[in-house]
């Protein structure tokens, strides 16, 4: 529809959907600082394709993953979910998906230099899952199995 052409050229941060993305423009993509930001949740809730993850990881371009969550298209809010949906219906690898739901999430946000990976002087924004394996994160979908959550460096929430 145009807004992947016209993001590259002004250097935006991050694109967002590209369920219809000019795949003649995944090469430059990948070539720039822009990340390609994909919100499963809304295709999963609309019943619409999926965008293309797997080419545009396959091309070298940057993917992050949000839940684009809101009440009209994506009632969801558990980033498990859309990593698992991320694995399973757009062939992202477990890996592929946690990179693209952290470290390349903050830098779509702009946050990179702070936020996203575990890291000395960076925020500690953290979610502890329920798990003997981080691969199970894009396995279990579903039903709560979070332990804590961190936000800057303090625990806000346990389970109970």
């Amino acid at each position: 529809m145009g807004s992947l052409p016209a993001a590259l050229k002004r250097g935006a941060a991050s694109v967002d959907h590209l369920d219809h993305a000019d795949e003649a423009c995944f090469a430059e993509l990948a070539a720039g600082r822009t990340v390609a930001c994909l919100v499963p949740g809304s295709n999963y809730f609309l019943a619409k394709p999926y965008p293309p993850a797997r080419r545009l990881l396959d091309a070298g371009a940057a993917v992050a993953l949000a839940t684009d969550f809101n009440p009209g298209t994506c009632p969801c809010w558990d980033m498990r979910t859309i990593i698992s949906i991320a694995c399973t219906q757009m062939k992202m690898t477990p890996a592929e998906a946690l990179v693209s739901a952290t470290i390349n999430g903050a830098h779509a946000a702009g946050l990179g230099a702070t936020h996203g990976s575990l890291e000395v002087g960076k925020a500690a924004d953290l979610v502890c899952h329920d798990a003997e394996d981080w691969r199970e994160t894009a396995y279990w979908f579903g039903a709560p199995k979070i332990r804590w959550t961190m936000k800057r460096r303090e625990i806000a929430r346990e389970a109970a």
